[in-house]
């Protein structure tokens, strides 16, 4: 076992006498803990078989902006809010049970019986702190188990066994752990050249797989165990020019050239470029560098204008804002709407005065919204449970494994093993990363959804799914 899946161990291995408190005091109390170093939230929490939430009602001066748990604070422990129990952990496992049901176990990946036992979640990816890869992993392993805290409020009771499928791993090694077998959902994996044993593993056990990043699984055309998230860049692009054309089909395209040589958006814009031709709709195109007698002659003054750039990047974005609003001193009434790609969500602190001013429309598989209610809960959360902030990456990764888990384990509660992620299977709000899925061939299940995220002249940022 790793130094990393040692640490989760403790959440469950750690037993802490609890001190009496008088029933005659507060009922609710059953007993007092004090904090240890390295103590987190989140373990203690564990350690009684509590959500943070039912820690954090006991305690609210734990609720105040900032707040550190500090070696020597003495915590009330409440009583749960459902009996539990626990299952061991395997040598190459960490396990970590929460609110299990007191009813009888029912068979190994029946249907019926998911709602009357603990889901049984298994993750394999690469666990370490070595490198990137490693650290990223960890981090959404740390979403998932918030996501499995979170559940335990509904009732929804999960046993997570997690393995270092680290780069250099033997996957059937791995396998060979019994608790492997017994899983409803296996997490994983990172690696494309892991995914031919994987894929006969869950097929042989009748377990379903979650491939959570961008790997190429072709086992997914015949393997109806298996879940995608990511979605091509083929696929993005055929989807968002799909969905422009109907979003813009009144509106006068002009297209950017930004004379950057290292841009890769050149596909894009030649496939949208042949659908309008197709369509019959004029467009023009200018250049960064043209004069603005020139530029401006590619706009139309009778219609709204729709901007594409050819590039990504954030310097070639400000410079044709600045272009874009030297334009609009001398014609004022023209009317320009901005239409960008992904990458452009990382650019908001030097841009996003203008995409507010020029309505812009960016197509994305996810939203990180720093400012929504439900983002800044998971972000102080994760501060509380491991002692640091999330990577400043986006997507973050703890949100989406927070976002996967509580999808399927939430799905996989209700339906059983006919849980699909098609729409409708779901009524999870998600707070980064949308999930709905469909049937690829006769295969598995890709994940189809994506969006644009709209930044409104009214300040107002929104998201429109399809």
């Amino acid at each position: 076992m790793t130094r990393l899946l040692r640490y989760f161990s403790l959440f469950v291995m750690l037993f802490v006498a609890v001190g009496v408190v008088s029933a005659q005091e507060d009922e609710s109390i059953r007993g007092l803990h004090q904090v240890k170093r390295k103590e987190t939230i989140f373990g203690i929490s564990r350690m009684y078989d509590l959500t943070i939430e039912e820690l954090l009602e006991a305690n609210p001066e734990m609720k105040a902006p900032g707040y550190e748990l500090k070696k020597g604070t003495m915590l009330k422990i409440p009583y749960p809010g459902k009996t539990s129990a626990s299952s061991p952990s395997s040598p190459s496992s960490s396990s970590i049970s929460s609110n299990a049901s007191n009813a009888s176990p029912a068979s190994p990946n029946s249907s019926a019986g998911i709602a009357d036992r603990p889901i049984r979640l298994g993750v394999m990816l690469p666990l370490h702190d070595i490198n990137g890869d490693g650290r990223r992993m960890v981090e959404y392993y740390r979403g998932v188990l918030m996501a499995c805290d979170s559940l335990k409020k509904l009732g929804i009771s999960v046993d997570v066994h997690a393995w270092n499928a680290a780069e250099d791993a033997n996957i059937p090694q791995l396998l060979t752990d019994p608790a492997a077998a017994n899983c409803d959902l296996i997490i994983g994996p990172l690696y494309s050249k892991q995914m031919d044993v994987m894929s006969d593993f869950v097929a042989k056990h009748d377990i379903q797989l979650l491939i959570p990043f961008s790997i190429n699984a072709p086992q997914l055309v015949d393997n109806r165990h298996i879940f995608q998230v990511y979605q091509t860049p083929t696929e993005q692009n055929e989807s968002a020019i799909t969905h422009f054309l109907q979003k813009f089909k009144d509106y006068h395209p002009v297209f950017i050239d930004c004379n950057d040589s290292t841009s890769r958006k050149g596909t894009f814009t030649a496939s949208l470029r042949r659908q309008l031709e197709q369509r019959g709709i004029t467009y023009n195109l200018t250049n960064l560098k043209s004069e603005e007698s020139n530029f401006v002659k590619a706009f139309s003054t009778t219609q709204p204008n729709v901007v594409i750039l050819n590039t990504g990047r954030s310097p070639e974005l400000g410079i044709a804002f600045s272009k874009i609003n030297g334009m609009k001193v001398n014609h004022p009434d023209l009317d320009i709407t901005m239409f960008g790609y992904t990458e452009w969500l990382m650019y908001t602190k030097t841009h996003l005065d203008n995409f507010y001013k020029y309505n812009t429309f960016i197509p994305s598989v996810f939203y990180y919204n720093p400012v929504s209610p439900a983002t800044q809960r998971l972000q102080q959360k994760y501060r509380w449970n491991f002692h640091a902030d999330m990577m400043n990456a986006l997507p973050r990764f703890a949100i989406t494994g927070f976002d996967h888990a509580y999808f399927f384990l939430r799905g996989l509660h209700k339906y059983g093993k006919f849980f699909n992620g098609s729409a409708g299977t779901s009524s999870y709000p998600h707070v980064q990363t949308p999930l709905v899925f469909e049937r690829y061939g006769n295969g598995g299940m890709r994940n189809k959804t994506m969006m644009f995220v709209h930044y409104r002249p009214d300040m107002v940022i929104e998201t429109i799914r399809f």
